[in-house]
């Protein structure tokens, strides 16, 4: 009987030590979203639940990964993978990535909320798991979308 005991403390140790590795894993998701109109080029923001206020927004240092403007990737028939960490509450102000990161400092929350160009601007949003578990992001996308498998494998938000 000792060693059933031992097993099983043995197989219960291998549980929850596996439980508690993939609770610590995280990362930024891939959101990939079709908008209704072409606001590639525009600062996302974050809007509360009713859309009376910006919640979330980004510094103007916060617009660069690497150097280099964050806009989304273009991915096949007109699907973005998001590079700045939108979801299904985003709004894009009439500011450029370009202009946006010109500025020392952010505009106060009125006057970007004065800026919105949209409210509801997605017309379709998917998460698609993390954004580390693909090795080539863009590829492995861009075969989910050819493949007509994007809203069957990833969870459709909008």
């Amino acid at each position: 009987m000792r060693l059933k005991q031992g097993f099983l403390f043995a197989a219960l140790v291998m549980v929850s030590q596996n439980v508690i590795a993939q609770s610590y894993v995280t990362g930024p998701q891939a959101i990939v979203y079709k908008t209704k109109k072409d606001y590639n080029k525009l600062v996302p923001v974050t809007l509360s639940e009713d859309k009376s206020q910006i919640v979330s927004y980004p510094h103007p240092s916060d617009v660069k990964i690497d150097d280099k403007l964050a806009t989304p990737t273009q991915l096949k028939k007109g699907y973005l993978l998001d590079n700045r960490g939108i979801n299904k509450n985003v709004a894009f102000l009439r500011m450029t990535y370009s202009e946006y990161a010109a500025l020392s400092a952010p505009p106060s929350t009125a006057e970007m909320y004065a800026m919105i160009v949209d409210k509801d601007p997605i017309a379709a949003m998917c998460e698609c798991g993390l954004r580390s578990s693909y090795k080539s992001p863009k590829k492995e996308l861009n075969k989910l979308i050819s493949k007509k498998r994007l809203k069957t494998t990833c969870k459709t938000v909008k």
